[in-house]
Order: structure tokens, then C-alpha cells, then sequence
């Protein structure tokens, strides 16, 4: 309707009032417009209406709204602040509180509008929410009362829509314990009163649909409690939020076109396992400090591409009230945050690194959430997301609480929000935050502090029955996606598929190699010979699980250092065994992962305000060739890791790789083969973690007999910064009998430093 035909329409009602109102006589209601005696409707029971207007109905359908009754139609309205409601030209009697009612004669044909008239002089023309029926089928209500409703995201939260050929927004809410939920947002003016939500039977959730309510709107419910305490909640499954500190929910329908179909066919095309991952670790917010969603759609796959990485990895992206937990505290689990732009800006971002042939995976955060008392905590009044048991529901390590993985709806919850992420943003894959502290009831719990399973044990198997649920659902919906576990323990086949009783994981992050070969390399060289076996030990086990080589966030924060920092000896000796080590790292079994920074050596540990030192980079810093050179290594890994199928076709395989020599401690030396077992040429890796040239360093080598082994990479090389100790000719393999192998070769080891060898095809 254009707004001059709105503003006749509106005058032609207010003529119509004018003369019903002329024609009734006056209401026991002081200021009230009058109706004859059989207009009048019939008083509301006094405990229905108390509920009504305090919120604590669960019925407001009921009571509000259109229903026949003897000599007509009973209308009830709930408009607080309204001077006038009226229905068809017919004006309701003022009941007090906001209340107005009448009987019109007769059948009221649907659909029927409310025309209100506020003190200040505001009218509008609406249609009635409580003349709707439920918008949410029997079939979604037995799902989400069963916990198994996965796409739980188009149920419950506010959705945009046309109900009974209406447009406005379902909103839906899970609060199984509430005494009652009222919505509150811009179209009430934040007063909630005049929009209180029904009760969906044993289901546990609450709706209400609102015509004239669209995208941009933000709103909260208020829930009253079954403690009797009343807060206003932001929605669990809200699809947007607001810019943090502001805490509301915004009404979301996303309008963006995907340009990436290619991407997700192609990705499902060869495991993940054995294909080349190599993945960069990135906090959005900091990597280019304000630059929106958007504008790192401009630099972020420009730059990951440059140095060949093939994902990255986000910090969680998920709405969160602090920065400076990084995402890993979060209130707003189905909403990237806002701090960055909005979903469908977020989507650009994710399509943009996609069409670069770049993966994107996220962190997720189902091990806890926080306490703010407008998010999940005791969401209903009662514990709701969070176990009943204190004992439980307390986190030990960051003030925070746990989910409760046993009640079918919080399962549910969290299993639909992780399908969430890879169908609605097109997510290659998550990595699953703190999975230890969900496995173990004890965890960080001292003697007495916690409770045990029904067997008495530590291991919690909900949480447990969770993972697995999580992992398949994901795997059988998504095909070419992948999980990672941050899991810091012995715990069992985490990377073991859930038919086989595992978690059904696809990787498990390796924090074993990298406590053990970060401490080793701590040591000053003369006493590396002592913790030799700290670099050997991860392959004793590298193939009870699926493993990722971690440098993540958590390495260079918090007083640890950046990864250069960690190394003994001066700027030099520190550059040299930060570029043998990310040699080694790229040559190990294993995928790698490794944090914003790390890539070009920045001297500084990390913080979330001012991100990476960029400016090492620039050439007018004394030392810019120096960061310049680890980055084109970085940049050189990539590129012969991905063209060496040697190096990741048989990661999960103990055929995929020899020792040649594991017990050269007294020099320092680490020499190993990676096989591709198709035919292809092998890898001989040679890591020189000693400060000295050891010229002629023979080592045994597979045939074929005389092969010519070339240089393929070595991190001592000048362009790296090195001191320029190559191979700059090819090595014949002679036949002198070295380590179990009937031929050789006898390659010069640069000082502090990786070299990559490999037979001519």
C-alpha cells in the first residue's frame, strides 16, 4: 500500500470510529468508548488475567485474540500504552492494564486487523499475533523434544516468514522450566508486556509469530523464571547479534549467493588424510587490526594463497562478549560476530577463500560457556544448558559452565549448531576446543570435587555419546569435511570411527610431539644429546591416531614467546633452528598447523590488540630480509610439500615412513624417509640441530642402485637468511653400505639446519 492510500484508508477508519462511537453509549470505563450490553465481553477469571499480565501464562492464545462465543465474536487485545483498539470500525472496551475486549456480532472473517491509537498520537494498523495459529509443525516439536531435530536452526530462533499469508518473524525459544517467556525488541519499544509467548505442549519451547517484524529488528525474551526471577535473555539461537558490548539478537534472513559449488564438489573427491594439509591459524579480529569480514576477503586468501597454505584455521568466530577471550567464551553459538560485519558478510569471507582453493575451518566451543546472566546460564530459572550437579556444572579452569551433554535438548543444541557452521556457511571442517575437559569428570578437579559415573569412574559418557553423535552426523551430511580434536591425553581412539567404537574424529592435534620437540629445542645445542628422544618419541606412536602438528595460538602467548623466541643462542642461531624446525615439522608425519606470526619469525609473543608485526616485513627495517627469508621458507615448505606425495599420501600409514638414522645424539642429527608406497620417488629428510658444518655425513638410502639424490630444499639456503651451506650438485648413491642399506650417500649438513633429498624419478 503506498503511504497516500494508507494515510485515506486510515481516515476512512477514523470516520468509521467516530461514528460507531457516536452511536454506543458510555462503558463503566472512564475514557473508554461504550457498548451495548450485548457487545460486552465477559470479564477475565482473575487468576488467568494476573498471569497474563505478569507474563506467567502459558496459554496467552487463549485468552487473547479472536474466539467464538454466543451472539458473536469475543476479541480480546493486550496493547499496553494504547488510548483506542478497534476492530472492523469497531472500537473494544478499555478493560484497564493495557486490556481491551468486545463481542462483535457475528463470525469475524479471518483474516482481521487491529487498528491502535496511542496517547501520543500514534496509530497503527496491524494484524493480531494471537490470531495465528502455532507456525511450528508436530513433527518439529517431537524432534526437539527427543533431542534429534538437526537442523535445529530453522525451528527454534527468530525466523522471518509468511505465516497464513502474512509476513513477519516466528520467534521460538527453548525454556522447558519458564513459568512464562514474553519477547521484547524495537517494534514494542522494548516492553515486552503485550507479547507474551505460548507454551508448544512437553516440548519445552515457547512461540510466538509477529506480523510486520523483519530482518535488522533486534530483540531479547524476557523469561520469568521457575525461581520467580525475571532477566531478558538474548536468543541461544539467534543468527545475529549485536555490535558487543550490546548483547541483543537481530532478526536475520540471509540474502547471499554462493560462488563456490565447485570448491564443495571437488572437496569430497580424495580423504583428507591423504592429501596434502597444511593450515594457517588465524584470529580474525587481530590478523589486520580493523579490517571488516569484507576487507579481509581482499588481503586474507591473497596472502594465505602467497604462501601456499591450503586451509586456514579461524579462532572461533562465533559471537562472544569479550575480546580478549579470543572467541572461546561464547553467548551466541549459531552467529558469527558482529564485530567484523554481518553473517552474509561472513559468508563473503568464507566464499572468497574458497574460490582462492583455499579450506576454511573454525574453532568450535562446546566444552563450556560463560556465566553472563543475559546468555545460557540457568537459562529457565533451573540449571538448563548446565548440568544440576555443582559438582559438574562449574568449570575449575575459567569460571565458566559446562553443558550438560546428558539432556537430549542441550545435545541436540550443540550437534545442530556444528551442522550449522558447514551448511550454512559452507565450513570445510571444525576443530573441537578443550575435548580432555570433556571427557574427564575429574578434570581439574581435586579429590572430593567431583562425581563420579554410575560405574564409579572418571570418564564422562555423555560427553562421550555427544562427540560420537557429533562427529557422525557431521561426516554423513557433509560430504569432504573434516574434525580435529584439541585432545591433551591418552584417551583411546579419538580419531577411531564411532562404529568401532572411537569418537569418530578425524584428527586429533599432536600436543605431545609439540611439548616434546619444543622443549627440546629450548636447550642449548651442547645438551640437546641428553633429550635426544624427545624428538624421536612421537613416532613411536605417530599411527595409533590421525595426528596435526600444532604451533597454535597457544604456544605464543601468555609469557611462552614467539616460536623464535623459545630457541637458545643469539638472533641468528634463533632464526637458523626456527627454520630446521619448520623443516622438520613440514617432514614429520602429520599434517601442520601453524599460528598468524610464526610464518616470518616475529620476535614479540602474540596479543589479540595489536596482532602480527607486520612491520618486521618492511624493507626499511634493518632486520626486514632476515623475517622476509622465513616467510619465503614458509612459502617454499608449502610448495614442494604439496608437490611431493611422499610427504602426505601415506600420513596415516607406518609404511609412509623409515628411520634411517634415530640415534645420532651425540651430533644432533635426525635422518628419516617418507614413501609415497605408489612408485613415486621418496623423501630423505636430514635435520642438523647442532651449530656445526658436518661435512660428508653418510647416511644409508634405498635404490635404485646409483640414483642421483637432489637438494630439494634446505633451510640453511642464503635466500632464507642462511649461511649458505648447499648441495649445489646432485649426490650419486655409492655403494657403501650405511644403516641396514646396501647404498649411500654422504651429504655436507648445514649448521642449524633442514635439508630435503630426493632421487631423480
Amino acid at each position: 500500500m503506498s503511504r497516500r492510500a494508507g494515510r485515506r484508508a486510515g481516515r476512512r477508519l477514523r470516520h468509521r470510529l467516530a461514528r460507531v462511537t457516536a452511536r454506543t453509549p458510555v462503558h463503566a470505563h472512564a475514557g473508554s468508548p461504550a457498548l451495548p450490553a450485548a457487545l460486552r465481553a465477559p470479564e477475565l477469571e482473575p487468576g488467568d488475567r494476573a498471569r497474563l499480565l505478569q507474563g506467567a501464562h502459558h496459554d496467552p492464545h487463549a485468552l487473547l485474540g479472536a474466539h467464538p462465543v454466543a451472539g458473536g465474536t469475543l476479541i480480546r487485545v493486550l496493547r499496553p500504552l494504547a488510548r483506542r483498539v478497534a476492530v472492523r470500525g469497531r472500537a473494544l472496551a478499555d478493560e484497564g492494564d493495557g486490556l481491551f475486549a468486545a463481542v462483535l456480532p457475528g463470525p469475524l472473517p479471518e483474516p482481521y486487523r487491529l487498528s491502535v491509537t496511542y496517547a501520543d498520537g500514534t496509530h497503527l494498523v496491524t494484524d493480531d499475533p494471537y490470531r495465528f495459529l502455532p507456525s511450528l509443525g508436530e513433527l518439529d516439536l517431537h524432534l526437539i523434544a527427543q533431542g534429534r531435530h538437526e537442523r535445529l536452526w530453522e525451528a527454534l530462533g527468530a525466523r522471518p516468514m509468511s505465516h497464513q499469508g502474512v509476513r513477519g518473524t516466528r520467534f521460538s525459544v527453548w525454556a522447558p522450566s519458564a513459568r512464562g517467556v514474553r519477547v521484547a525488541g524495537d517494534f514494542n519499544h522494548w516492553d515486552p508486556t503485550g507479547f507474551p509467548m505460548r507454551s508448544l505442549g512437553a516440548s519445552g519451547v515457547w512461540e510466538l509469530f509477529v506480523p510486520g517484524v523483519g530482518p535488522g529488528t533486534r530483540y531479547k525474551y524476557e523469561v520469568l523464571g521457575a525461581d520467580g526471577v525475571r532477566t531478558l535473555r538474548a536468543d541461544p539461537l539467534a543468527r545475529r547479534t549485536e555490535l558487543p558490548p550490546a548483547t541483543a539478537s537481530v532478526v536475520h534472513a540471509g540474502r547471499y549467493t554462493w560462488g563456490d559449488a565447485a570448491w564443495l564438489a571437488r572437496r569430497a573427491e580424495t580423504p583428507p588424510h591423504a592429501a596434502p594439509m597444511s593450515v594457517y591459524e588465524v584470529h580474525l579480529p587481530s590478523w589486520r587490526p580493523g579490517l571488516s569480514y569484507r576487507e579481509l576477503a581482499k588481503e586474507l586468501p591473497a596472502y594465505v594463497s602467497r604462501l601456499g597454505f591450503t586451509h586456514v584455521e579461524l579462532m572461533p568466530p562465533a559471537e562472544h562478549p569479550y575480546g580478549g577471550s579470543w572467541g572461546y567464551q561464547v553467548t551466541g553459538f549459531y552467529a558469527p560476530t558482529a564485530r567484523l560485519g554481518t553473517p552474509d558478510d561472513f559468508k563473503y569471507l568464507v566464499d572468497a577463500l574458497h574460490r582462492a582453493g583455499i579450506g576454511v575451518l573454525m574453532d568450535w566451543v562446546p566444552a563450556h560457556f560463560p556465566k553472563d546472566e543475559w546468555a545460557l546460564a540457568r537459562f529457565d530459572g533451573t540449571p538448563c544448558y548446565e548440568p544440576a550437579d555443582p559438582l559438574r556444572a562449574e568449570h575449575p579452569d575459567w569460571g565458566t559452565l559446562e553443558f550438560d551433554y546428558g539432556r537430549p535438548e542441550v545435545r541436540n543444541f550443540l550437534v545442530a549448531n556444528a551442522l550449522y557452521w558447514c551448511e550454512e556457511y559452507h565450513l570445510d571442517g571444525i576443530r573441537v576446543d578443550a575435548v580432555a575437559s570433556m571427557l574427564y569428570l575429574d578434570y581439574s578437579r581435586p579429590e572430593g570435587q567431583w562425581t563420579p559415573n554410575a560405574d564409579g569412574g572418571r570418564e564422562n559418557w555423555d560427553a562421550v555419546a555427544f562427540l560420537q553423535e557429533m562427529n557422525a552426523t557431521l561426516y554423513r551430511h557433509c560430504p569432504g569435511v573434516v574434525t580435529m580434536a584439541e585432545e591433551s591425553t591418552a584417551w583411546d581412539g579419538v580419531t577411531r570411527s564411532t562404529d568401532r567404537g572411537g569418537l569418530g574424529f578425524g584428527f586429533k592435534w599432536n600436543m605431545g610431539w609439540m611439548h616434546d620437540t619444543l622443549g627440546y629445542l629450548a636447550r642449548d645445542p651442547v645438551h640437546r644429546s641428553w633429550h635426544h628422544r624427545e624428538m624421536t618419541f612421537s613416532l613411536v606412536y605417530a599411527y595409533s591416531e590421525n595426528y596435526v602438528l600444532p604451533i597454535s595460538h597457544d604456544e605464543v602467548v601468555h609469557g611462552k614467546g614467539a616460536l623464535v623466541e623459545k630457541m637458545p643462542g643469539d638472533w641468528w642461531r634463533r632464526r637458523a633452528t626456527h627454520r630446521a624446525y619448520l623443516g622438520f615439522m613440514w617432514a614429520h608425519p602429520g599434517k601442520q598447523l601453524l599460528f598468524m606470526g610464526q610464518e616470518f619469525a616475529q620476535g614479540a609473543e602474540w596479543s589479540e590488540e595489536t596482532g602480527p608485526q607486520w612491520w618486521v616485513l618492511d624493507p626499511a627495517y634493518v632486520a626486514a630480509g632476515d623475517h622476509q627469508g622465513v616467510a619465503d621458507l614458509v612459502r617454499d615448505l608449502n610448495a614442494r610439500y604439496r608437490e611431493t606425495p611422499a610427504l602426505w599420501r601415506l600420513d596415516s600409514d607406518p609404511a609412509g615412513f623409515a628411520w634411517v638414522d634415530a640415534e645420532a645424539a651425540a651430533d644432533n642429527v635426525f635422518a628419516f624417509l617418507r614413501m609415497a608406497g605408489d612408485g613415486t620417488p621418496p623423501l630423505l629428510a636430514v635435520c642438523n640441530f647442532s651449530p656445526v658444518v658436518r661435512p660428508a655425513y653418510r647416511l644409508g638410502v634405498p635404490g635404485p642402485p646409483g640414483a642421483a639424490w637432489h637438494e630439494v630444499l634446505n633451510t640453511d639456503d642464503r635466500a632464507y637468511g642462511g649461511s649458505g651451506v648447499t648441495q649445489p650438485a646432485p649426490l650419486r648413491a655409492e655403494p657403501v653400505p650405511s644403516h641396514g642399506r646396501p647404498e649411500s650417500v654422504a651429504p655436507t649438513l648445514p649448521p642449524l639446519a633442514t635439508v630435503w633429498l630426493r632421487p631423480a624419478p
